[in-house]
């Protein structure tokens, strides 16, 4: 490539003209990626062992506190590392992030995030090794909010807790697609509650998980109690929105249509209003996910709609080049909350 472009020029030029036209924001994106993959920057090497600088000072990024776990209100989000990106009809894009995001890569992000002040991840159980070989040997370690699925059978169930428990996990909760799915066949919300209790007497803090209303809803209405709710919540003020008349409950399960109507892939949190009205009342602490719909909304936006709307720690996807602007505005958006109507409870 006739005069390669310096990789720190061309993040900063990125980010910047991002900024400057928010609808070129993806596609410079993507540019970065293809660059560092074609560059070599991509490619496994050892684990960089010099801290990264960053402009945020120490203890800048507010904390809260789930049980007796401290997190803070940001966490980064461990879809970009598993490869299972919601991508709307993008084909290329769950390759191109695992072709990124190397072991290498993942240690580097987790470093920038821990020196940023994100001390906590959450991610899906296969990807929880990756955390674990990182966070071994240090003193400051990347905490885990994973999420597992559950089981009829309830000593499957346990088993499959316990194990999670002996790995090391610092929570756990129910899958949300999981769950959605266990709701939406008609299941009952009383094997959610099961899940919850047998990760509380594990000592860990137990959430529940969800993209539907109803789950949370289900839960306060029967009185299971987990420690957390990791609920979808976004805007629908971006352009891939599914038309409001055209929203269906649990519809995100059922994408592929060629409908351009319908959902597919492209929409989380069909009622933002609603959901925010009704945790609003919930004395739970609120994990937002799904706060930028997969890459639709800026962070800006996103992080400010969630925290005012409630929402106690936020979770983002973030590549190694976000990690500090992301945490720069998810500072700045906690400040700002002042619209706020649900007290902090966390």
């Amino acid at each position: 490539m006739a005069g390669k472009t310096d990789r720190r020029c061309f993040l900063a030029r990125g980010i910047l003209g991002a900024t400057a036209a928010g609808a070129a924001y993806t596609s410079i994106e993507e540019d970065i990626l293809q660059a560092a993959i074609e560059n070599g920057s991509a490619k496994p090497s050892a684990a960089n062992t010099n801290k990264p600088k960053t402009s945020i000072p120490p203890g800048s990024l507010p904390c809260g506190k789930i049980g007796n776990v401290s997190l803070s209100r940001l966490l980064i989000g461990g879809n970009l590392i598993g490869g299972s990106a919601h991508s709307r009809d993008l084909m290329y894009a769950s390759k191109l992030f695992t072709s990124y995001n190397t072991e290498a890569k993942v240690f580097e992000t987790l470093e920038i995030a821990l020196a940023c002040g994100i001390n906590a991840i959450q991610i899906n159980p296969k990807c929880f090794p990756l955390v674990k070989k990182f966070n071994k040997g240090r003193t400051a370690e990347m905490k885990t909010m994973v999420c597992i699925p559950f089981f009829a059978d309830k000593d499957k169930m346990k088993e499959e807790i316990k194990r999670h428990v002996d790995l090391g996990v610092t929570m756990l909760y129910s899958h949300g697609g999981v769950t959605d799915r266990h709701m939406m066949r008609g299941g009952q919300i009383g094997l959610v509650g099961q899940m919850v209790d047998f990760v509380k007497a594990q000592g860990l803090p137990a959430g529940v998980g969800s993209h539907s209303l109803n789950v949370p809803m289900a839960c306060e209405k029967e009185k299971i109690d987990p420690d957390f709710y990791v609920k979808t919540f976004h805007t629908d003020k971006y352009w891939s929105a599914t038309p409001k008349e055209h929203r269906k409950e649990f519809d995100f399960m059922h994408y592929g249509t060629t409908d351009h109507n319908l959902n597919h892939d492209n929409m989380w949190c069909n009622n933002p209003e609603e959901t925010a009205a009704f945790m609003k009342k919930v004395e739970k602490p609120w994990v937002a996910f799904k706060v930028m719909a997969a890459g639709a909304i800026r962070p800006q936006i996103a992080f400010r709609h969630a925290f005012n709307g409630g929402a106690d720690f936020i979770i983002a996807g973030m590549f190694d080049f976000q990690v500090e602007s992301d945490v720069k505005v998810a500072i700045d958006s906690v400040k700002k909350a002042h619209s706020r109507k649900r007290p902090w409870r966390a």
